[in-house]
């Protein structure tokens, strides 16, 4: 085990990301000389993701996670890819071993499932029709966790019709899933959903607005987001003042966090520690957001 790591984020607006947080109390924890280093492509202007991994390569990092907009495309630069991140098609996670090699691991899958199942509980997914808003690199991941939860049937919206396609077939493909569909306008999906998931980036700073007319969430479903920047966005905020069951998406980014350390170090982090920070620095920085704004 080494004694120091230098690990980072690359990603676009990033600036209030968590993870500087989370993962350099986990190595203090640990007792490894930890830094956790931002690379954003909104303050880096020109940089390319190709560029700042072989960046990290040559300053000696450890890994890097891989967020908005570039999991799907950090696939191709990667050495090496496991074999839940190519059946996903989607990386949040690179470590570079030993020999310099690129290896690429996803921890949103396990994150989501395992933030869903400490907030909603499996009951709320199995056997029922969801609704995922995105079908980008977070989508992926969260359209594969909600089959590991025994969604019955999953209804895909994306802008982007052929990307929803593309992730229905791969679901087919990769999982023997016969249950995913894409839809072309959400209304009728909505209608007959149990839940309603955003694995889209609106709603976060940067990305104001909310993913789906207001008038389509009702009190008996269940809504969740993968954004937490804010923790309460207004998808969040509007469907918990229905009545709505809800989960923020601080949950999945403390669980992926765990997930990505594990591969990091080899070491098991205190999941409620990380919560415990989690939870004061997100609630410091909202506080702070919220008064600028």
């Amino acid at each position: 085990m080494r004694n120091s790591m230098l690990v980072g984020l690359i990603g676009s607006n990033i600036a209030n990301s968590l993870s500087p947080t989370l993962h350099e109390d986990a190595f203090a924890a640990a007792g490894i000389v930890g830094h956790y280093h931002l690379m954003d492509v909104n303050r880096l202007k020109g940089r390319q993701l190709q560029t700042l991994l072989a960046a990290a390569r040559t300053a000696g990092f450890a890994a890097v996670n891989i967020t908005h907009p570039f999991k799907e495309a950090v696939v191709a630069l990667l050495d090496e890819v496991s074999a839940g991140a190519q059946q996903i098609g989607a990386v949040n996670t690179v470590v570079i071993d030993p020999s310099n090699r690129l290896i690429g691991h996803n921890t949103d899958r396990s994150g989501f499932r395992r933030a869903f199942e400490e907030t909603l509980g499996r009951a709320a997914a199995a056997g029922k029709q969801v609704l995922l808003l995105g079908a980008g690199g977070a989508g992926r991941a969260v359209a594969f966790a909600l089959m590991d939860l025994g969604v019955e049937r999953l209804m895909i919206y994306d802008k982007e019709q052929a990307r929803a396609a593309a992730l229905c077939a791969d679901l087919i493909v990769k999982s023997g899933i016969i249950h995913g569909a894409f839809v072309a306008d959400p209304t009728s999906a909505a209608r007959m959903a149990a839940g309603i998931v955003n694995a889209t980036p609106v709603g976060m700073t940067g990305y104001a607005g909310v993913p789906i007319d207001d008038g389509l969430v009702r009190p008996e479903h269940w809504v969740a987001d993968v954004v937490y920047t804010p923790l309460e966005t207004q998808f969040v905020a509007r469907a918990r003042a229905k009545g709505c069951q809800v989960m923020t998406g601080g949950a999945m980014c403390v669980h992926q966090a765990a997930d990505a350390f594990r591969l990091f170090t080899g070491l098991v982090p205190d999941v409620q520690r990380m919560r415990r920070v989690f939870d004061k620095a997100c609630a410091e920085r909202d506080a702070a957001l919220a008064a600028i704004a």
